[in-house]
């Protein structure tokens, strides 16, 4: 197991609800985004339950094998390929039939030759006794029996946000403190930032977080995913704001969380890289300009930025007569960025409770 400090700083992590991304979709994004400094890509989509609910079973083999595929193209690419594993609840029951499961599903992970495994205990109960200790136990115990070189944990409060404690139980006190003291200084933490979703990152936020975790924190930086009942009427597109180059030196690396649709994803995806490499010259409005030509045409360009206030701020359910207005203006593109909006005004992407 190596320090995380060695592998590149911004990648993709798939970490959304919803219907996953195609194959295809995962290939084209990984070939378009390395260029532009994206050097890992993590695979933990919610909808692979056999990563999450169903943990203890094996992948069949029409998922495993295109992602043993998906994982050769990443290395072919120079990519640092990884899989996110978040045995749900196991920390309530590890006892020997777990650990069996899990060293059967650690075993298959392996095939794929892993640089990566993230260890997910988000979005699941939290307000248990010794949650922390057990936590980091299960941790160790799993890095014990992976060949991945790098180990990333997210903790099951990965935010201030109180939402978490509403929905998943209050926290332990002093939870994030004893699991930085209890966890291997090589394992790496996952964080959000102030809540789930952060308008903005500060050097000063992510020191305090650093000093409790007991190491820099590695950001999982939720936009522009828009899953959930409430995000998925909206498309998020702008650029990357709040992310100032300032915090590369407090953050062990940055994750970014995509939008369900990924061709459109790649448009504020590019204005975080122009977010680092610009420093304090950095012009998200000219960012988004330049991603936006760069994913799509110069007319289709156009056509989003005068559109940006009815996708991102109205969004699905509020654009009335513009709807209409929005379906026959990108009907016009044959673009894969413009089919993806066309699907969205049609509720392809609207997401249900039943894909939790």
């Amino acid at each position: 197991m190596e320090q995380i400090e060695s592998l590149p700083q911004r990648g993709i992590i798939e970490g959304y609800y919803g219907t996953p991304w195609d194959w295809t979709a995962r290939a084209q994004t990984l070939q378009f985004l390395a260029p532009h400094g994206y050097r890992f890509y993590l695979y933990a989509p919610k909808a692979d339950e056999f990563l999450r609910r169903r943990w203890r079973e094996p992948h069949p083999a029409d998922i495993f094998e295109p992602l043993e595929k998906f994982a050769r193209q990443c290395r072919e690419t120079g990519v640092a390929f990884g899989v996110g594993l978040s045995p749900y609840e196991i920390y309530r029951g590890f006892d020997d039939a777990a650990k069996r499961d899990l060293t059967a599903k650690l075993a298959q992970l392996d095939a794929l030759k892993p640089d990566m495994l993230a260890i997910l205990f988000d979005d699941m109960r939290g307000d248990l006794p010794k949650l922390a200790q057990t936590q980091s136990a299960i941790t160790h115990w799993m890095a014990e029996r992976t060949h991945a070189k790098h180990i990333i944990l997210c903790p099951t409060y990965y935010s201030d946000d109180p939402l978490l404690d509403k929905v998943f139980g209050a926290r332990p006190q002093n939870y994030l403190e004893e699991l930085g003291e209890a966890l291997d200084p090589a394992i790496a933490m996952f964080w959000t930032g102030d809540k789930i979703c952060t308008r903005e990152f500060t050097p000063c936020h992510l020191a305090r977080v650093g000093e409790q975790m007991r190491r820099k924190p590695f950001l999982w930086d939720n936009y522009p995913v828009n899953d959930g009942p409430r995000m998925s009427p909206f498309l998020h597109l702008r650029a990357f704001t709040g992310r100032p180059a300032a915090i590369g030196a407090h953050i062990a690396g940055h994750a970014v969380n995509p939008a369900l649709q990924p061709v459109l994803s790649r448009i504020p995806m590019l204005t975080l890289a122009q977010s680092y490499a610009c420093g304090s010259t950095y012009d998200h409005d000219a960012a988004f300009v330049r991603a936006a030509q760069t994913v799509t045409t110069p007319e289709l360009a156009r056509a989003l930025q005068d559109d940006l206030g009815l996708l991102q701020d109205t969004g699905l359910d509020n654009l009335g007569d513009a709807a209409e207005h929005l379906r026959t203006r990108y009907a016009q593109f044959d673009h894969s960025a413009a089919r993806e909006i066309l699907a969205w005004l049609n509720g392809a992407y609207r997401f249900t409770g039943e894909m939790l």
